[in-house]
């Protein structure tokens, strides 16, 4: 599913070059549930920036689903990403302009697919994390745990294998925080293997694969 392999990834600020992966190698299986944990500018996110495709390492191998990705072009890495990960972010990143619905929809508008298509699957998925009486309401009608659940509504429409959630509760009251963990739980226990970066010990052990970076280097 997920290889990493000798994955070093650096930084030039100024005169100084930042190290901050490290040699990295790491499995993560199809189905699992695995949380990266680490101090602030430990390397967690540009590890999750790297396993989501969005930056490449500055050395090392990284196969995807059996693809070696790392030379791959930005054009086929945007299709990669598109058809086989979601994001869950801390901030929600919804367009406040358009409704939960529209929202949702919105990754299957770029990538082509029919309007009925659509909205049949944008109404399933609404259903799925219970916000189907909140479909037609824009974000500022929404409350910070609604507006994460139609983020993760938004990270499945596209069906992904892997769900990667970057500080999902960061932003939440803790009942809310724990709707929304108890949702991406019920994903993986679907089959969606789901990578979730933390910096919450308590909520970090939740994982049965727990990973520790520290320096830039897996502890």
């Amino acid at each position: 599913m997920i290889q990493l392999e000798h994955i070093h990834r650096y930084f030039q600020v100024g005169e100084h070059t930042v190290h901050a992966l490290d040699d990295i190698n790491l499995t993560i299986n199809k189905g699992e549930y695995v949380s990266i944990m680490g101090p602030s500018g430990s390397g967690k996110s540009t590890l999750l920036n790297i396993i989501a495709l969005l930056d490449r390492p500055s050395s090392g191998r990284y196969v995807l689903n059996d693809l070696d990705v790392i030379k791959r072009s930005d054009d086929e890495l945007a299709q990669i990403r598109r058809e086989n990960i979601g994001f869950v972010f801390q901030f929600f990143h919804v367009i406040p302009r358009l409704t939960a619905a529209e929202n949702v929809e919105m990754p299957m508008i770029l990538a082509g697919i029919d309007s009925k298509e659509r909205k049949r699957r944008v109404e399933e998925a609404l259903v799925a994390v219970n916000l189907q009486d909140r479909m037609h309401h824009k974000p500022n009608q929404l409350s910070g745990g609604q507006l994460q659940r139609v983020a993760i509504a938004r990270a499945m429409i596209m069906r992904p294998e892997v769900v990667l959630a970057d500080e999902p509760t960061g932003n939440l009251d803790s009942k809310s925080g724990l709707e929304i963990m108890e949702l991406l739980e019920s994903l993986n226990k679907q089959g969606v293997t789901l990578v979730m970066i933390t910096h919450d010990q308590a909520l970090g052990n939740r994982a049965p694969h727990r990973i520790r970076i520290v320096d830039g280097q897996i502890a």
